[in-house]
């Protein structure tokens, strides 16, 4: 799956959705979603990565817990086979809850 096509199923969410970041002052009220590539994890030879994989990580940021959001995320992923793992914080400074879920994409 390539970066674009992992985008087009975010966007399906109805949420905002932005790479890395809003720009200053254009940050939407949440929930929203923030997506980056943090690496990639390519297998090659011969000077050829012929197995390329890149390390996603997906940032659902709510002004609560929200568990129809959260889970309506989590059966996006599932239902586009995307395996995830995902972690909670809360970010007092912004008060905010973000969800960040950590994702591969082969093929990348």
């Amino acid at each position: 799956m390539t970066l674009k096509e992992f985008y087009n199923i975010l966007i399906k969410s109805k949420l905002p959705v932005a790479y890395h970041h809003f720009e200053e002052g254009r940050s939407p009220v949440p929930p929203f979603i923030v997506y980056l590539v943090k690496g990639s994890e390519n297998a090659g030879a011969d000077n050829w990565s012929y197995h390329k994989t890149l390390n996603l990580q997906v940032e659902l940021y709510t002004l609560k817990k929200d568990l129809e959001i959260e889970t309506k995320m989590d059966d996006l992923f599932d239902s586009h086979s995307i395996f995830f793992d995902k972690v909670e914080t809360y970010i007092s400074t912004e008060k905010l809850y973000q969800i960040t879920y950590y994702i591969s994409l082969n093929g990348g």
